[in-house]
């Protein structure tokens, strides 16, 4: 675990002769200085992550993958080729913005996720069991990230928020009583909407949020 990585630098510490050696971490996280005892024994350090979602039972490809580093420039020097040949991407972080990487990438897994089972419940207020409701939602949800992917989010947005169907969300937010985690979720994702994206009748369905 990420909490671990300090007390692993300080275990070996003793092992060798550190100067001019390079040590990596791979948490999302955390920055390259819980490598910094390493550091001041003449290593170069830095922390490299995959973007990648990484469960038991799966082994996703590392194609095409980008991979956030930050550290020690003879550090990254070395990390580099190591990523292309296993035809990765590399970018760069700085530290100061990691914690919000991490968040990023956590929207776009795990909470994706969260909101896949939010979906879940939804459907289970429809009267759809959950075992149906993930086969019937896989067709929109690739659907939605083909167009994301095409054209991005605001050509890629559909459904009554974009048309400013107040009516229409009035009624979800009323069926969704039914189901109040997953209403919860629906209401902060339509102000995320209103926030970031064009939508027709935003001060009216602003209201209809707020009621």
């Amino acid at each position: 675990p990420d909490r671990e990585i300090a007390n692993a630098a300080r275990v070996l510490v003793p092992l060798t002769d550190w100067g001019g050696k390079v040590a990596l971490h791979s948490s999302g996280a955390l920055t390259s200085d819980e490598l910094d005892v390493l550091r001041r024994r003449g290593a170069a350090v830095a922390s490299l992550h995959p973007l990648m979602t990484f469960v038991h039972g799966s082994c996703p490809a590392l194609a095409d993958v980008p991979f956030a580093v930050e550290g020690d420039a003879a550090a990254v020097r070395v990390i580099r080729p190591i990523v292309r040949d296993l035809k990765g991407e590399v970018f760069s972080i700085s530290k100061q913005k990691k914690a919000a990487y991490h968040a990023w990438g956590a929207f776009t897994s795990p909470l994706l996720l969260a909101l896949l089972v939010a979906a879940e419940e939804i459907a289970r207020a429809a009267g759809i069991s959950s075992t149906a409701a993930r086969k019937r939602m896989l067709p929109i949800v690739r659907q939605t990230i083909e167009n994301y992917t095409a054209h991005g989010a605001a050509r890629a947005f559909s459904g009554p928020i974009v048309r400013g169907d107040v009516e229409t969300v009035s009624k979800h937010l009323q069926a969704l009583r039914k189901a109040p985690g997953a209403r919860e979720v629906y209401l902060a994702l339509a102000h995320s909407a209103l926030r970031s994206l064009p939508v027709k009748n935003r001060k009216l369905l602003e209201k209809t949020l707020r009621e």
